[in-house]
């Protein structure tokens, strides 16, 4: 299945969580999720038992729409993860958030994942000074990434840098806002990772 392109507030009412899909707009209190706290549609309103399965599903459905990645990215990253040892769940997240797309928004370079990885697919993004183009590859603990020397005046950039000092850092990067680079500095833990996905559930639907 293709990534989804459709109306991203849409996902976030469905879902029924804030998954970080609209940027500044979320911030400004402004997303359609905090005036409309339920699901789209005529039906939206209406209360519905879940299944086993469909809170498995849903779980599953949050992860890949908030990282951004397509079910067939998503299937080799649970493989790679299942094969590792450790907590298959806890390394999935874990592979989730090395993307490089991800590195790039959790650095402050971008409001949202779905502009990072536009940074990274137009070659605005170098990991260890080399460009890379490609939004999944894998960032290493002690890799520097940084935004091109042409590309730093990008007003875009430039904004979102500004708006870190309201949303804050994470601690598993080191980033310079004036010369707009950062250290990857190590994987973090699952704890430290604050997103609303229940991992196990995803290990159960993908076990059946």
């Amino acid at each position: 299945m293709a990534r989804y392109r459709g109306p991203v507030e849409k996902l976030e009412r469905r879902l029924g969580v804030d998954l970080g899909l609209k940027g500044e707009r979320r911030l400004a209190g402004k997303s359609a999720l905090e005036k409309r706290p339920y699901a789209p549609g005529q039906h939206g309103q209406r209360r519905t038992k879940i299944s086993e399965y469909g809170l498995q599903l849903r779980e599953k459905q949050k992860a890949k729409f908030m990282y951004g990645v397509s079910e067939k990215q998503f299937r080799a990253l649970f493989a790679e993860a299942n094969r590792r040892e450790g907590n298959t769940g806890n390394l999935l997240i874990q592979l989730l958030e090395q993307r490089l797309d991800n590195v790039v928004y959790r650095m402050g370079f971008a409001t949202t994942r779905a502009f990072a990885r536009q940074l990274v697919n137009h070659g605005h993004v170098l990991i260890d000074g080399k460009r890379v183009d490609i939004p999944s590859c894998n960032v290493r603990a002690g890799q520097k990434v940084e935004i091109r020397e042409k590309s730093k005046a990008n007003p875009q950039i430039v904004r979102a840098m500004e708006l870190t000092n309201q949303t804050g850092m994470v601690e598993w990067v080191n980033v310079d806002k004036d010369k707009l680079f950062g250290i990857f500095s190590r994987i973090p833990e699952r704890e430290e990772i604050s997103i609303p996905v229940e991992e196990r559930l995803i290990v159960e639907l993908y076990s059946k």
